[in-house]
């Protein structure tokens, strides 16, 4: 999967550190250069992602609200 555009300006790169995994939503701690960011997510979207700890994503901030893609 390649993203081809995306409209929001805080973005971070980083590395998944950590995934707390719960029976419908999970925590997903993304190491950057500036810090964790931590996303809650659908478990649902972890296994479609196919994330793990190690997994290049991008978190994407907007308002209150931290979205992940993974790279």
């Amino acid at each position: 999967m390649s993203i081809q555009a995306i409209n929001v300006r805080n973005q971070f790169r980083g590395k998944v550190k950590e995934i707390i995994r719960g029976d419908v939503v999970s925590e997903v701690d993304v190491e950057t250069p500036w810090g964790i960011v931590t996303s809650v997510i659908t478990t649902r979207s972890v296994d479609e992602l196919a994330l793990a700890p190690g997994s290049e994503v991008v978190a994407l901030v907007k308002s209150t609200e931290v979205s992940i893609a993974k790279l």
